[in-house]
C-alpha cells in the first residue's frame, strides 16, 4: 500500500493545521472545555466555513465528494489538537446514517444544514448493559397511526446534549439480541417526552442520557427499512471505527513528538535525559507503535467502504486492536518518561493521556474486536 497522501490532502491537512495552530491552542482549547458548552460554535462555524463538514459528502448536497482517507487526513489533525467539537457525532455518525440509509428527501433536508454547521447530530444506540453489542436493543417503536411511538433508555450518547437530531435504534420487532428487528428513526432532542441528561467523561467530551418516554414522530422519521437498521448501523459504526483509529493517529504522534522534545530538553547529570540509551530505547519502541498505527488505521480507512461486508468488519477489527494496543503504550510511556508532571493538568500530555485512553474503549476494546476478528475466519 502506499502511504503517502496526495497533494491535495496534504493541502487539507496543512490548511486545518494552520487553523488549530492559531486558534485551538492548548490553552483555548483548556477555556472551550471549561464552558458551559464543553466547545465552541466558533470552532464550529469556522470548520463549517473551512469545508471540514462537507468533506465526506456528495457535491449534490454541498460536499466535496472526499474518500474516508481524506477523512483520515481531518481526523489526524482533530486527534493531535485534541478537539472537543461534535465532529466525529456529527459527520462520522450522524451524517454518515442519512449519507448511506437516508431517502432522497431526508438527505435533501438533512446534509445541506449540517454542512453549513446549522445542524448538530448524534447516535442515540447503547443501553444498560449492551457493552459494545449493537444487537442488544430494548428501546420499542410502536406503530401508531400514521407514525411511530417510542419508548427506551440511551446511555452514554456522544455529544448527545448539543445534537438538535438524533439518529435512535429501537425495536419493531424480535428479541433483544436478534440483528432482526431492529429500525432507526430521526429524532429531534426538543421533542416532548425526550429527557437529556448531559455529563463529562474523562477526556472532557460530552456525552448524555437519553430518555424516550412515549415519543411519538411521523412515518418521515424512519431512516432507512423497517426492521433492517442493524445492517446499517454496523457499517456507520464500522466507519466511525475507521475514523477514530486515525483520531488515535493523530494523538499518538503528538504524544511521540512532545516526548521526544521533551527528553531533548530535561537535563540530568549535567546531560539531556534523551542521550541516556536506555530512555532511547523507549523512543523507538513508541515511534514503532506510531508507524504500525498509522499504518493500520490507512488499512481500515481504505478498506471501511468495501462492497465486502466481512472485509470492512476484518480491517476495522485488525485495526482497533492494534490501535488499542498502541493507545495504551504510547500513553503510559510518554506520561513515565514525561516524570510526574506527565499527570498535572497544565500539561497536554496529560490530557493525550485521556484521549488515548478513552479511545482504546471507544467502538469496542481490544477484546470485543479480537473476538469479533476471530468470528470471521
Amino acid at each position: 500500500m502506499d502511504f503517502e497522501y496526495s497533494d491535495e490532502q496534504k493541502l487539507l491537512a496543512e490548511t486545518l493545521r494552520k487553523f488549530l495552530n492559531t486558534g485551538y491552542g492548548f490553552d483555548a482549547r483548556a477555556k472551550i472545555v471549561a464552558g458551559p458548552a464543553g466547545w465552541s460554535e466558533d470552532v464550529w462555524a469556522v470548520l463549517a466555513e473551512m469545508g471540514i463538514l462537507s468533506v465526506p459528502f456528495d457535491a449534490e448536497h454541498g460536499g466535496f465528494g472526499g474518500t474516508t482517507v481524506d477523512m483520515m487526513v481531518v481526523m489526524e489533525a482533530l486527534g493531535e489538537f485534541l478537539v472537543v467539537e461534535p465532529y466525529l457525532a456529527t459527520v462520522g455518525l450522524g451524517g454518515r446514517f442519512v449519507a448511506r440509509g437516508g431517502s432522497s428527501a431526508q438527505q435533501q433536508r438533512i446534509l445541506p444544514t449540517l454542512i453549513q454547521g446549522k445542524l448538530k447530530m448524534a447516535f442515540a444506540q447503547t443501553e444498560p448493559g449492551a457493552r459494545y453489542d449493537l444487537r442488544q436493543v430494548s428501546a420499542r417503536a410502536t406503530k401508531s397511526g400514521d407514525g411511530w411511538v417510542l419508548e427506551g433508555d440511551k446511555r452514554m450518547v456522544l455529544h448527545g446534549g448539543n445534537a438538535d437530531l438524533l439518529v435512535v435504534s429501537a425495536r419493531t420487532s424480535g428479541g433483544a439480541r436478534d440483528a432482526d428487528g431492529i429500525s432507526l428513526f430521526l429524532v429531534e432532542r426538543t421533542a416532548p417526552a425526550v429527557t437529556v441528561t448531559e455529563y463529562r467523561t474523562l477526556d472532557n467530551l460530552r456525552v448524555a442520557d437519553v430518555k424516550l418516554a412515549d415519543v411519538r414522530v411521523g412515518r418521515e422519521a424512519l431512516l432507512g427499512g423497517e426492521g433492517r437498521g442493524f445492517a446499517l448501523a454496523e457499517e456507520v459504526v464500522d466507519y466511525a471505527t475507521a475514523l477514530v483509529c486515525a483520531e488515535a493517529v493523530g494523538a499518538i504522534k503528538y504524544a511521540h513528538d512532545a516526548t521526544l522534545d521533551y527528553l531533548k530538553t530535561r537535563r540530568q547529570f549535567g546531560v539531556p535525559i534523551g542521550s541516556f540509551q536506555a530512555l532511547q530505547h523507549r523512543m523507538v519502541d513508541i515511534l514503532i507503535s506510531y508507524e504500525q498505527a498509522r499504518s493500520i488505521a490507512c488499512l481500515a480507512c481504505v478498506k471501511v467502504d468495501s462492497a465486502d461486508a466481512a472485509e470492512r468488519r476484518r480491517a476495522v477489527s485488525a485495526a482497533k486492536i492494534k490501535i488499542a494496543d498502541a493507545c495504551r503504550h504510547v500513553s503510559q510511556e510518554a506520561v513515565q518518561l514525561h516524570g510526574g508532571m506527565g499527570m498535572t493538568e497544565e500539561l497536554k500530555i496529560s490530557h493525550t493521556f485521556r484521549r488515548l485512553t478513552s479511545i482504546a474503549q471507544a467502538f469496542g476494546d481490544a477484546d470485543y474486536h479480537l473476538e469479533r476478528f476471530a468470528t470471521l475466519g
